[in-house]
């Protein structure tokens, strides 16, 4: 390998052995596990562009450490990345193959963060669950009152649960108590979508370890058909994607497995539209996507209600910020979240991407596609606030903020 490549990974400080050492992790999961480099292996990776020949890096890291690397351990260093597939190679274009096929082969999606980021075991789950609907942060676990429809909308996080338990709690329990909607489309944020199409379906049903949630396979035909993009030419996405799980799982505890089918849909970023100043409803795929469901909806006639799996702010350090944060920053962020939070309760998708626009995102809403695309489609419903809460990080100095809304 003359100029080896380093994939798109996730790389943070970890503390090991009492030494600062970087971890790569891989979120889309083609490396099952991740590994963790020294510094100066680390510099060697940031080299890893695909443009540097072995002998430039090499030269490169004799400048900044006025030491020689032998050619032979710069070999095992890349020979240990490309076996575990953090390179870009052969060797990682054949795991994608492999990974590739075998969901593709099942008809399920797995609750691949069960064991992970709540328990896999159903009772524990259940107790684990339930106890997020606690006072006093939680709305309690009875439901406060079986009047009134279902809301058509909920916007809920995407947060670990263990972090985001009480807000997810709150939307939820909306579902208690109620007849609940025979249809759910599910929008959840995409992370690592990066390609043209910013719609991706499924049609597979997905697992929880409450039961299966079984995908409406012939609605997303119909939408299929109605559709001027690809739903399925990114369909891996879904594979090791959180947003969308959480909000299986929740449903599963909320409303059991039956009496109801699901649409999941992830929705990629907006930035380019951010960056660029454009209202997305004035791009054509997402125009085309926001007429296609909003008719296919109304022509299916049942009771629906759109699911956003959504977090707001993302700040601090280990977002790119170069300061950490503190009180008054997070009271900041507060302020200017609420004041976002208003154009949802308004049911105003203009209003909402505006406020956006006047900073071009500075706090990294991460949930912004889901959240306007719902907006579009719900316009003019009036929302109501249910929770909000901001989840911090110390060692990163950095904090992620969430929010629960009801959209009637």
């Amino acid at each position: 390998m003359d100029k080896p490549k380093i994939r798109a990974v996730e790389a943070f400080p970890v503390q090991y052995q009492n030494q600062t050492m970087i971890c790569l992790r891989d979120p889309m999961g083609f490396a099952p596990q991740p590994i963790v480099v020294a510094p100066g292996a680390y510099f060697l990776l940031t080299l890893f562009d695909g443009n540097h020949s072995l002998l430039d890096i090499q030269e490169a890291y004799a400048r900044r450490f006025g030491d020689v690397l032998a050619s032979d351990k710069l070999g095992e260093l890349i020979e240990a990345l490309d076996r575990a597939f953090f390179l870009d190679s052969p060797a990682f274009a054949a795991r994608v193959a492999e990974v590739l096929a075998e969901f593709r082969a099942s008809p399920q999606r797995a609750a691949v963060h069960a064991g992970l980021c709540y328990e896999q075991e159903p009772v524990k789950l259940r107790a684990e669950l339930a106890a997020y609907f606690d006072p006093p942060g939680g709305p309690g676990r009875s439901p406060q009152s079986v009047d009134g429809n279902v809301p058509a909308g909920l916007i809920a996080p995407h947060i670990d649960p263990r972090r985001g338990g009480n807000a997810y709690a709150h939307a939820y329990a909306e579902l208690m108590g109620r007849e609940p909607p025979e249809l759910f489309v599910i929008l959840g944020t995409s992370h690592y979508g990066g390609g043209p199409q910013l719609f991706t379906a499924t049609l597979k049903n997905y697992q929880t370890p409450l039961g299966t949630i079984e995908t409406d396979r012939d609605f997303i035909g119909r939408l299929k058909a109605r559709y001027s993009g690809d739903l399925f030419a990114d369909e891996l996405l879904h594979r090791n994607e959180h947003s969308i799980e959480f909000q299986a799982l929740f449903l599963a505890w909320a409303l059991g497995t039956l009496g109801f089918k699901v649409v999941p849909i992830l929705v990629s970023s907006f930035h380019e539209m951010v960056c660029a100043g454009v209202t997305p409803a004035n791009d054509e795929r997402v125009r085309s996507f926001i007429e296609a469901l909003r008719a296919e909806l109304a022509a299916d006639g049942r009771r629906a209600c759109i699911i956003a799996g959504v977090d707001f702010a993302h700040v601090g350090k280990k977002f790119g910020d170069e300061k950490g944060v503190d009180d008054g920053f997070i009271d900041w962020v507060k302020r200017e979240d609420l004041a976002l939070i208003e154009h949802i309760k308004r049911g105003d998708p203009a209003g909402f991407f505006a406020d956006i626009l006047k900073d071009r995102d500075r706090r990294r809403i991460c949930g912004l596609s889901p959240m306007y695309t719902q907006l579009e489609l719900l316009s003019g419903r009036q929302g109501r606030l249910l929770k909000y809460d901001v989840a911090l990080e110390p060692p990163t100095e950095s904090a992620v903020s969430f929010a629960s809304l009801a959209l009637d």
